[in-house]
């Protein structure tokens, strides 16, 4: 299997190169810098990777929730690679790629996943976590960090930016939950591209116009204004 992912929805910028269970990738933490970058990670990775984008099978990106232009960005280019080579998508959750990677580089199964959202906010959602797969406990949301619905049992591990902006508020909130937490972390796209793949194998692609970001935050004010 041979995907190529991105994740631009944060602070980092990342592309990565899937072939046969063996990932490369392209990482930079690079604010507003992500339009410039993405396109060059990519085509050095397929360069080094001797593979063209039409002898791909498929494409990935993070879908978000994450920054309103990294969403817009990830998206506009996967959906022109897209088209330009008939290929398949298969959006990936942010949150899911920023949890996985707690599983992939600590080993943590309970991952309560929180993304800064800004304006007193996270993105949150909360995933147990295992070999190429994570399973959201309840539905993602951005909210207070004080408002964040909270999984059954002890064990959690935190990680993301929310838990460095919003440390005391979330230490506070889950202390029943979760004892460790690192804040150090962003979603990446070798996470990307490990979950796009069992995300292919199941069926799960998308054709480029279904290749959309997902803010949450758009999602909620619209449910809040029809509900008005």
């Amino acid at each position: 299997m041979k995907i190529l992912a991105i994740e631009t929805a944060t602070e980092a910028c990342s592309a990565a190169l899937y072939i046969d269970d063996v990932c490369t990738q392209r990482y930079e933490i690079a604010p507003r810098r992500h339009a410039e970058l993405i396109l060059p990670m990519c085509e050095e990775l397929l360069a080094e990777g001797g593979v063209a984008l039409h002898e791909l099978d498929s494409l990935a990106f993070g879908r978000g929730p994450g920054a309103f232009t990294g969403l817009r960005i990830a998206a506009g280019v996967i959906q022109g690679m897209a088209w330009a080579n008939e290929l398949p998508v298969v959006p990936v959750s942010s949150l899911a790629a920023l949890a996985y990677g707690a599983w992939r580089e600590h080993g943590q199964a309970k991952v309560m996943a929180a993304i800064d959202a800004r304006i007193s906010e996270v993105y949150w959602g909360c995933y147990e976590c295992g070999p190429g797969q994570v399973t959201l406990t309840a539905a993602e949301q951005v909210c207070a960090p004080t408002k964040a619905p909270l999984p059954a049992g002890e064990g959690w591990f935190g990680i993301g930016s929310g838990w460095i902006t919003y440390g005391v508020e979330l230490s506070q909130h889950t202390a029943a939950q979760c004892l460790e937490y690192t804040g150090n972390a962003f979603p990446q796209a070798q996470d990307i591209a490990i979950l796009a793949a069992t995300a292919f194998a199941h069926g799960e692609a998308v054709s480029a116009e279904q290749a959309l970001p997902v803010y949450i935050r758009d999602n909620v004010a619209k449910k809040k204004k029809d509900q008005g």
